[in-house]
């Protein structure tokens, strides 16, 4: 009986090799951050010591407003972290874990969200059942020290939030690559990335004349439907309520890199108001990062205090302080930014005389399009707005 011939396998097609990745100043500049900080546990252990981290403080009692500066910074203030040490042992490694994990997405090129981070660091330490991570709300204070130690935008780390404002107007760009109009995005605009430094998003050509950043998408679209970026020369951004990092930074990267003004529309009431102070001056959670993300030269547009009788608006569209409202408005006309300022204690004591709050929205009472055609340019030519 003849034999069966067997045919021979083939070998396997070779994977073409990945081009290496190219690395930006930045992305060698934040490695050579990380590895110094993976270098300081290795010369420790040479010298026999205990490896530690320095961590600035990111404390209410480390934080204070830069009169001369006009926002709000971290102090000099530093917490030790060590790894010999009970208490801090975790923390030491998780932070050192962190760090080990943004080095991975710099040198393979890639990003991921805070979220992406929990699950990549997340895992079961060898040997025993202890969790490298309980839950995301260990890991996220973990990836603000490293942000903070390394003096580092989280962006820089390749770590980033979750998108959350729009733009459109007379601005194009290039985004990852790709050239982008922002005057041509349709009714959803141009959607603001999580990661908007330069090396990702560059600036082209911008006619501009200012910026106009309103608080809600809702008020965003009523703006972006009838064209007043069109008609008034500007860019129109928002940011989903309390505009996330990404649009801070792109607002401060506009004025100080474009010299646009920027000008909020924002609601009357203690929420509004402390949406412009960070915008303004930063925030306390934030301090280490107030320098690329304030804008000290911001200025409220409205809603005001005195449109309800300006405005001829009814009783219908206001809704009533609460004490939450009343105690939030007080605690803001307390800081040191607005304590000194006559125009902001009068429009803070003006809601309060009021008892009741505004929201850009309640215009609507009027006319549908008269916050746009009416209330916006009357603002916008008197120059009527508080700093």
């Amino acid at each position: 009986m003849a034999k069966k011939k067997t045919r021979k396998k083939s070998a396997p097609e070779k994977k073409p090799a990945k081009p290496p990745v190219k690395l930006t100043p930045q992305d060698r500049k934040t490695l050579s951050s990380l590895k110094n900080l993976a270098g300081g546990v290795v010369k420790a252990a040479a010298r026999s010591r205990a490896p530690h981290l320095e961590v600035p403080s990111r404390s209410l009692s480390n934080v204070r407003y830069n009169k001369s500066k006009r926002f709000i910074e971290m102090g000099s203030g530093k917490n030790r972290r060590e790894l010999f040490n009970l208490s801090q042992a975790k923390s030491y490694m998780q932070t050192m874990l962190v760090g080990s994990g943004c080095k991975t997405l710099i040198e393979q090129g890639k990003t991921t969200s805070i979220r992406g981070m929990y699950y990549l660091l997340k895992h079961t330490i060898e040997g025993v059942k202890e969790e490298t991570f309980d839950d995301q709300s260990d890991c996220d204070p973990i990836i603000e020290d490293v942000e903070v130690t390394l003096n580092a935008l989280r962006e820089e780390l390749h770590v980033y939030a979750s998108n959350r404002g729009a733009m459109v107007g007379p601005l194009s760009l290039t985004d990852s690559g790709d050239d982008i109009d922002c005057s041509r995005m349709g009714s959803g605009g141009y959607n603001i990335p999580s990661i908007v430094e330069d090396e990702v998003l560059h600036f082209r050509k911008c006619t501009a004349d200012f910026v106009l950043h309103v608080e809600k998408d809702t008020v965003w679209r009523r703006f972006n439907e009838d064209k007043f970026w069109r008609e008034h020369n500007c860019i129109l951004t928002h940011g989903g309520g309390q505009p996330p990092r990404d649009v801070r930074r792109l607002l401060h990267r506009l004025h100080s890199e474009l010299d646009l003004p920027i000008y909020c529309l924002l609601d009357n009431d203690p929420w509004g108001y402390y949406i412009y102070s960070v915008i303004k001056q930063g925030s306390i959670n934030l301090a280490y990062e107030s320098k690329r993300m304030a804008v000290p030269d911001a200025k409220f547009m409205g809603l005001r205090s005195i449109d309800y009788e300006r405005c001829e608006l009814t009783p219908s569209v206001t809704i009533k302080l609460s004490d939450t409202d009343i105690k939030r408005a007080k605690q803001i006309a307390n800081y040191p930014w607005f304590a000194h300022k006559k125009a902001w204690q009068k429009e803070i004591n003006g809601m309060l005389t009021n008892g009741f709050k505004l929201e850009v929205e309640a215009l609507i009472s009027k006319d549908i399009s008269y916050v746009t055609e009416q209330y916006a340019p009357a603002r916008l030519a008197a120059e009527d707005w508080l700093d």
